[in-house]
Formats: structure tokens, sequence, C-alpha cells
């Protein structure tokens, strides 16, 4: 390990770099990923870039010269608070994964990659998140609805065709599902409630690829709609909006287990409590922040309160 980076790992106190080049951070990502795990402790490097833009070119480039490197990148929601739209499936699928990903100890270096809007935002904990993670086997028995009631529950649409993260399909005997994690998309083939094979098949297509014995079966959305989570989210909305809250379409929705578009804006409500990235991640990670991301979290602060202005007339 160079002098330099031994400073950075060995600092009790937040540094600054000045007079970086351009293009030059990939190659200090990758370099404390690498400085970082190497510690006695192991840990991994965090950055946090402005957008979604630097997150790409940061992920798609650190593997070219970096391959030893695990890359993880963690986008913010592509919508505003207060807005009455949901994030995209593929945006939470790609967060979901990565904060399962980020969960057990790593065994080679890791880079986590997160805009800034990503890293003040609030989210589920990691202790839900590892107990909303299953993993799904060949030869399990479950009966196929409870499967589909797990799959609407854990925020999976259904569709007639699968073709993105998020999505899963029933045709006869079988059941085609896209987890968040995974590359391609699998089929299950039920004989009876027994899933008699799995297979990978690419969406593209549709044609099955090879065999996979199992599988890990993560949230599809960050708003999940159980038990605990109807109960909690009908009592929190009452005492928000009194008695006659529960005539709005919303609490109407949600009350009867079906999901309602912006509804994961509503998330404070649904969960006993969320967490920022920073609860994630461990005491011996390296957080790096891109000067660029300051200025970032600004526009999007005046751009939610601007939102917030609009829609406070809506009393909701």
């Amino acid at each position: 390990m160079s002098e330099p980076l031994q400073r950075v790992v060995r600092a009790d106190k937040p540094l600054t770099l000045a007079g970086a080049p351009t293009g030059f951070l990939p190659w200090l990502a990758a370099d404390l990923a690498r400085a970082a795990h190497g510690g006695s402790k192991g840990g991994r490097a965090v950055v946090i870039v402005a957008d979604e833009a630097a997150m790409r070119a940061l992920v798609e480039t650190v593997p070219l010269f970096a391959p030893e490197v695990d890359v993880l990148a963690l986008p913010g929601w592509d919508c505003l608070p207060y807005d009455r739209a949901s994030p995209a499936l593929r945006v939470m699928a790609e967060r979901l994964a990565t904060l399962s990903a980020l969960q057990p100890k790593q065994d080679k270096p890791q880079l986590l990659v997160a805009t800034a809007s990503a890293a003040t935002q609030r989210m589920l904990t990691p202790f839900r998140v590892r107990q909303l993670t299953r993993r799904v086997a060949e030869g399990e028995r479950i009966p196929r609805e409870a499967l589909v009631e797990q799959l609407n529950a854990l925020g999976y649409q259904r569709a007639d065709i699968v073709a993105e993260h998020g999505e899963y399909a029933v045709r006869g005997s079988l059941i085609d599902v896209f987890p968040a994690g995974q590359e391609l998309a699998l089929r299950l083939d039920f004989f009876g409630d027994e899933i008699d094979s799995v297979r990978r098949f690419d969406p593209a297509d549709q044609r099955s690829t090879d065999k996979a014995d199992a599988f890990t079966l993560m949230p599809a959305s960050e708003a999940l709609l159980d038990v605990d989570s109807i109960k909690r989210f009908r009592s929190r909305y009452r005492e928000q909006f009194g008695a006659t809250a529960t005539q709005d379409p919303l609490y109407q929705a949600l009350s009867e287990g079906r999901r309602m578009a912006g509804m994961e804006h509503w998330l404070p409500l649904l969960e006993e409590r969320l967490e920022t990235l920073f609860d994630h991640l461990g005491e011996n990670d390296l957080v790096l922040r891109d000067a660029a991301a300051d200025q970032a979290l600004t526009s999007r602060r005046e751009a939610v309160d601007d939102y917030y202005q609009n829609q406070a007339v809506t009393g909701r």
C-alpha cells in the first residue's frame, strides 16, 4: 500500500484531496477499495457522487482496470418527495439488491457508488432487508398461490410477460419472476406444491438458458404490504389526518393490500423505523464525497422545497 493511501486509511479526521485531475476518480476509488479491504479489519470504499450519470460512469469504468473489485450502485429514486408517481421498478430493484449485498462480510475489495440523493434518503433498516430476503430452491414445497401472495406483498407486479426486474407472470404450472439482484429472469416449474425445476431465461426472447438450483428472493419495492405494515399504516394515517381519512383512496387501497401509484412516498407510515445509508455501513468503511455532490444536494433541497410548497394546498 502506498504512503498516501496509508495516510487516508489511518486518518482519524476528514481529509481533503485537492487538485485531482479530470478522470482520476475511478483510479482513486479502486485504490481506496483495495486499501480498505486490505486493512486489519476489512472495510469497503464508498463514493458519493452528484447524480446518476456520474454514478454510472464510475460503476462502468472501475471494472475495466480493477476487475477484482466488486462494484455496487445505489441510485436515488427517480421522483421527488410528495410526488404521485412511484419510483421505477428497476431503480428500487437495484437499490434493494445493493442493500442486500452490503449485509454479509465481503471476501474481496468492494466499492459502493451512491448518488447524493440516495445517501441522504431514509431507507429500510439492515434488519428489515435481511428479514425480507429468503432463499428459494428446487424441490422446495410451497403452494403456488402462497408464492404469488408473497410476490405481491414484496412489491412484484404481475404482467403477461416478464420483461424487467420486479415483474412476475403466471402461466399454468409455471411462474416467471425477475428478482432484484439477478441478471436473468427465472422460470419456476411446479409439480403440485413442489418447485420441480428452476431455469434462467432471457426476458428479451423468453428462451431458457440454463438451470438454477436456487436463488435469492428479495423485495422488488421498498414499500411492503405485509400484515404488520398495513396495520401500522392504517393507525398512523388516521393519527395524521383524522377519522375522515378512512375515505381517502390511498387509505382504502393500502388497507385492502392493493398497491397504488406514489405509495412509496408514505414509507415512514409503513415501516416501524427507517435508517440512512450510513447505518448499512461499517465503522471501517472509507467514505469519499465528490465535490460536485454538495451542489447536487443544494439543488435537490431547493427542488423538494418548491414541490412541497406547490403540494401543500392539497393537505396531503
